[in-house]
């Protein structure tokens, strides 16, 4: 099953963000199975950086917050909130998935 996982990142902690990203993408890299895709969200209005979101393929939601809980930026605090979606591919590449 695909998840989409929105993350709002909280300002106060942005100094956390360059002191762990190597070892985020480290993380990353080693979750590649689960983790199909992985990226900073920025505000389309004045470009500030807004979260992040990750495609994740896991069985079940649960398997999904274990990968949001093991990520080492999880804690520094560096995250506000996190949602985990179900999500379902209908179309990619110009063509209906259904």
């Amino acid at each position: 099953m695909l998840h989409a996982v929105l993350f709002e990142d909280d300002d106060t902690k942005a100094d956390q963000r360059p002191l762990h990203m190597a070892a985020h993408l480290a993380f990353l890299e080693a979750n590649a199975a689960a983790i199909h895709a992985a990226g900073p969200l920025a505000d389309t209005a004045d470009g500030a950086p807004a979260g992040g979101l990750w495609q994740v393929e896991a069985e079940t939601a649960e398997a999904v917050w274990t990968l949001v809980h093991a990520d080492p930026f999880w804690p520094t605090g560096l995250r506000k909130s996190v949602r985990v979606l179900a999500w379902r591919q209908v179309f990619s590449q110009g063509q209906r998935r259904v």
